[in-house]
């Protein structure tokens, strides 16, 4: 998860340590503190597997110019996606197994990058999803049918906050299915790049086309 999460916040545009690790903190919504103490280990991971590069600034073209010597902090470190970087990353994007949903931390991430997924993979991808939880919702009810006499007041409230919340993601996860097919079958969709979900492009000034642009009207006198 941390390296796929790594590789997507890369893959928009570089960033030092501390602003990665900040990203990052938002891209796992609270789900997991990321320290430092695990970043950069993963970052020396991935950068010695080629999938980053860094670019060290020195630390004297970051001080005025008539700043004496060795009173400036250490400049930071860049770190860039490189070309196998981007590969690894779009095979992660493109994996539509359990490894993608099951897990909620991890299909909370793969959802952050949804912009840079084909549609027929983010909707084989939310399917699985909803399966899982569907599943699990099966599963307390059938656990609050059997216990129900045997629980106290607490408890058994506890286990209906669990069935509610897991109802309300079932019915977000049907939403979200819903509108992929239906931009599925819009004119056009087929043809959607996965890193422009809109679909159309931005003219200058403003104007937004879909198609071709049209021919100049002729002209009369």
């Amino acid at each position: 998860m941390l390296e796929f999460a790594i590789l997507g916040l890369l893959h928009q545009a570089p960033m030092h340590g501390y602003e990665l690790r900040k990203q990052l903190a938002q891209v796992l919504g609270g789900l997991r503190s990321i320290s430092y103490g695990s970043l950069y280990p993963a970052l020396r991971r991935m950068q010695a597997a080629g999938l980053i590069t860094t670019d060290e600034p020195t630390p004297r073209a970051l001080l005025p110019a008539d700043a004496p010597p060795l009173t400036g902090r250490r400049g930071k470190v860049v770190y860039t996606i490189t070309a196998e970087g981007k590969e690894r990353f779009h095979e992660l994007v493109g994996q539509t197994g359990p490894e993608a949903y099951d897990d909620g931390g991890l299909f909370g991430v793969r959802l952050a990058f949804f912009r840079h997924t084909a549609s027929d993979v983010r909707l084989r991808i939310l399917e699985g999803r909803r399966r899982t939880v569907e599943q699990q919702r099966e599963g307390l009810r059938t656990s609050l049918s059997r216990t129900r006499e045997r629980l106290d007041r607490y408890t058994l409230e506890l286990q209906r906050h669990g069935l509610e919340s897991v109802d309300r993601e079932v019915r977000w996860l049907s939403e979200l299915i819903d509108s992929e097919r239906q931009e599925a079958t819009e004119p056009g969709g087929a043809r959607r790049e996965a890193t422009e979900p809109g679909g159309a492009r931005q003219e200058a000034g403003g104007t937004t086309r879909s198609g071709p642009l049209d021919e100049e009207p002729p002209r009369t006198t």
